[in-house]
């Protein structure tokens, strides 16, 4: 049997910033950046935010000094773990790992960045804890895999997110091999994640993946204090890999560990929206563009989808079509088409367009089906096949790698085009930029205190939910 606690928590315990690959130090720094500006923009924007910090204070957790993205307020470590997680997966902007099918950056960086503050750890500490996070988290969603995990209803990010939480806080606490392993065996007890937001378009897929954040946190403080978790937590009869799929593949956790590196194969997304609809969101836009495409030439619309994209995205039809909410639309293959084809972009400011009549008279035409050839493609390429009926011709755009995905990289320009497109309007864009340039140099910081502080805004009037 692999001994895949044992292994994975040596593997967190010996991490280095300075034994990581230059391009692995480069990626993890425009990672952090990535989900910065998601936790900023959740913090405003996202209409489950008032009642969640309106709780975070009833249960005592904003009394501390711990900060917030795009909060003056200060928080307990633990409410800064739950608040920055929670909104860094608000927008459903944030990054993802298709082969995991998962999200690892907003469990994992937030419960970092708390054990940082903490402890006033270094900011290259930091940086190899959240590379250790994200290669547990996804790690494990492989070894499930992440597919059948899916089919049992459970939401791997927040799963699988809980380990790797409580892999960054560990390692930022400087806790040993054995101390890792208790971390896991009590993260154990704590992992969860539901589906089921899906049924009415819940705010528990934001909270859940927060929550990760702040269980990998508390993991790691009680192993730091010496509580003892539950052995072989991972692998063991009973442990994680066994009771959440039905097949697990323990071994591949641990399949050239330190040498390939998971981090690298996640995606970061241009579209604020499920990852299964991207490939077809860049199709539409292609194609808008090569034929001066207008709405109201469009006849019919057929969404190509791999088979769990359509489990998410694409069915049941009469609910994709008619999106009522945020969630709803984030979820709706139709919706982020539609936005496309008619408007020729699709940003978070989409959203404002749910109830457009012109956009929902489209969204009816599209109809989101498996097909063969992108299936096939999956889990290699996060592929999307749209085949649009105009003019009385049919037009056909495949596309393999969706923009943003490792093979097609945003380019540091871009990924700082994203950033202040989401904290510009938060922030201010001169104190953004102060705040994008921190995060990037985040390898030369003493500690993180600076950085965090210069993503409070100037003016607390600014603040939503408040």
């Amino acid at each position: 049997m692999a001994a895949v606690t044992r292994e994975l928590a040596a593997f967190t315990a010996a991490i280095r910033y300075e034994s990581l690959p230059a391009e692995v130090q480069e990626r993890t720094r425009f990672l952090v950046l990535d989900l910065v500006g998601n936790m900023l923009r959740g913090r405003h924007d996202a209409e489950s935010t008032a009642p969640l910090l309106a709780a975070v204070r009833a249960l005592g957790l904003a009394a501390g000094s711990a900060a917030a993205f795009g909060d003056s307020a200060r928080y307990t470590p633990a409410g800064a773990a739950l608040v920055n997680g929670t909104t860094a997966h608000s927008l459903d902007f944030d990054d993802t790992h298709a082969a995991g099918t998962l999200h690892p950056g907003a469990p994992v960086i937030p419960a970092a960045l708390a054990a940082a503050e903490m402890v006033g750890a270094d900011g290259r500490t930091v940086l190899a804890a959240i590379v250790a996070g994200y290669e547990v988290t996804c790690r494990l969603a492989l070894s499930l895999p992440g597919g059948d995990h899916y089919e049992r209803g459970y939401h791997p990010t927040a799963t699988c997110g809980a380990f790797g939480g409580a892999a960054a806080a560990a390692r930022v606490f400087g806790l040993s091999a054995e101390q890792v392993e208790s971390a896991f065996g009590i993260a154990l007890s704590q992992a969860a994640g539901s589906l089921q937001f899906l049924a009415n378009g819940a705010w528990t897929k934001r909270f859940q993946v927060g929550w990760s954040a702040l269980n990998g946190l508390t993991a790691a403080c009680l192993a730091r204090e010496g509580f003892r978790g539950a052995g072989e937590a991972l692998e063991g009869r009973a442990g994680f890999l066994r009771a959440y799929a039905p097949n697990p593949k323990p071994e591949r956790a641990l399949q050239d560990l330190g040498k390939v590196w998971e981090l690298m194969e996640t995606a970061v997304k241009p579209y604020p929206s499920c990852r299964y609809g991207h490939a077809n969101v860049d199709a539409a836009l292609a194609l808008r563009a090569e034929l001066g495409l207008k709405a109201e030439e469009i006849e019919a619309v057929t969404m190509g989808l791999p088979n769990k994209g359509m489990l998410l995205v694409g069915t049941p039809i009469q609910y994709k079509q008619n999106p009522q909410n945020i969630v709803d639309g984030q979820f709706s293959g139709p919706f982020v088409v539609a936005c496309a084809l008619a408007r020729g972009h699709f940003g978070w400011d989409s959203y404002a367009w749910l109830q457009d009549a012109d956009i929902r008279a489209l969204m009816r035409k599209i109809t989101p089906v498996e097909d063969a050839e992108v299936e096939a493609d999956f889990p290699t390429y996060m592929s999307g096949k749209l085949t649009v009926q105009a003019r009385g011709q049919t037009f056909v755009k495949k596309i393999n790698v969706p923009k943003g995905e490792p093979a097609n990289f945003l380019t540091e320009a871009e990924l700082r085009a994203k950033f202040h497109g989401l904290a510009d309007a938060v922030l201010g864009a001169e104190r953004a930029k102060q705040l994008a340039d921190a995060v990037l140099n985040l390898d030369k910081a003493a500690d993180v205190h600076a950085m965090m502080r210069l993503g409070a805004p100037m003016m607390a009037a600014r603040l939503a939910g408040e």
